[in-house]
């Protein structure tokens, strides 16, 4: 692949143009505005950091003088939006992955090993920790990255975690978006007391939402109302996890309360289904997930027909989904949920933007941010077909390039 772009060592993703560039002969492109029916190549013009035009490279007006990028007869399609992860921790968990296979079975104290490990960790080792799996997530062609607390448990330790997410978004070509998690469990009758009192007052000028884990052996549908409504006080955007483990009214819940999203869903029914799509409430699936704990997927299908938006994410954690890898996400939704490629790639792209109350976001229209991928192929049913591989040729960040 020719890059007409430079960058300048030791700066990630500075790029001659301050965020202008022209992406020629692309194959296709996703999520565009374009007529059905057009043949040819194509070209993404980005100025100052936002799509300006998508057009058939033949309709190409004279360009003002910007680096510009070849595609090579290769698809591009808008930079993945990853709306639920947990890249914020120390230490791992593969001891508990291993005794899982061996026929323990994933409960939600698992949690704790990390919250130990986390709060032992120095600072620093926080902030390089959750660099390194951001930088991962955007070799994997992820340009936005919702990410969470919650493995402090603790005022001082989860107000920690955020202030890591935000040193790690100085470092990191993604956009990191911080969520706060203190009610990742509820380890005493007081601790919603001690969420509400004093956690989110000390947290919510560090994060953009706040969510609960609302699920057996994690918070009551009464304590996850008092969180999310305390958070939305705060000017927090409310998203929950919802019916992952047993079915106990989460997803109701997030319909009443009017959360953004809804995530993971397993145990949903056709009236939580109704219930999430009368209230615009996204459903944030995790794939990755049931495959790591080999439990049930989410019913995609009925999610779909009942009218509810669906996103996709990868929901990287160190205890039941550890990828970063948003095109895995894809092939799996692909093969799991009976999802189209099409309808996985929109769920990976737009549909986390939506999860995320994002317009800017997950599309190439006009407006939107030049968050563009071009892959290794023509085409992007490549990422489901061939399963396994590194499909992302170049990485494209509001208009400059930080993988390629």
């Amino acid at each position: 692949m020719r890059c007409a772009t430079s960058t300048e060592p030791g700066r990630r993703g500075a790029a001659v143009g301050d965020g202008d560039l022209l992406v020629r002969r692309a194959a296709r492109v996703f999520g565009a505005a374009l007529p059905d029916g057009i043949e040819g190549l194509f070209a993404v013009h980005v100025a100052g950091g936002t799509v300006r035009a998508v057009v058939p490279e033949r309709d190409l007006a004279a360009m003002p003088d910007v680096p510009e990028l070849d595609a090579g007869g290769r698809a591009v399609v808008p930079g993945f939006v990853d709306a639920h992860t947990h890249l914020v921790f120390a230490g791992d968990r593969a001891d508990e992955f291993a005794a899982r296979l061996e026929g323990r079975r994933y409960e939600a104290g698992g949690i704790w090993a990390t919250v130990a490990a986390t709060r032992a960790a120095a600072f620093d080792e926080l902030v390089d920790a959750t660099v390194a799996r951001a930088d991962a997530c955007v070799a994997g062609g992820t340009t936005t990255i919702e990410v969470k607390s919650g493995y402090g448990l603790e005022t001082a330790a989860e107000r920690r975690l955020l202030e890591a997410v935000a040193a790690a978004g100085e470092r990191t070509a993604a956009e990191l978006v911080p969520t706060f998690l203190g009610a990742h469990l509820a380890p005493d009758d007081s601790y919603v007391d001690l969420v509400v009192d004093e956690m989110l007052p000390a947290c919510a000028g560090l994060a953009v939402g706040c969510d609960a884990f609302c699920d057996q052996g994690a918070l009551t549908v009464a304590q996850a109302r008092r969180v999310l409504e305390a958070g939305r006080r705060h000017g927090l955007v409310p998203r929950l996890h919802a019916e992952e483990l047993a079915r106990t009214g989460g997803a109701r819940l997030a319909a009443d309360v009017g959360c953004a999203s809804a995530d993971h869903l397993v145990h949903a029914d056709e009236d939580d289904a109704r219930a999430l799509a009368a209230a615009g409430v996204v459903a944030v699936l995790l794939p990755a997930t049931s495959f790591s704990l080999r439990s049930p997927y989410a019913n995609a299908a009925m999610l779909r027909e009942a009218g509810v938006t669906i996103a996709l994410a990868t929901d990287c954690n160190p205890g039941t989904s550890y990828t970063t890898s948003m095109p895995f996400v894809v092939a799996l939704a692909c093969s799991a949920y009976g999802l189209t490629v099409d309808q996985a790639v929109h769920a990976a792209t737009a549909g986390g933007a939506y999860a995320l109350r994002r317009d800017d976001l997950g599309h190439l229209r006009p407006g939107a941010a030049g968050d563009l991928v071009v892959l290794d192929s023509g085409s992007w049913v490549d990422l489901a077909y061939r399963p396994g591989r590194d499909p992302v040729a170049v990485v494209v960040k509001g208009g400059r390039v930080v993988r390629g």
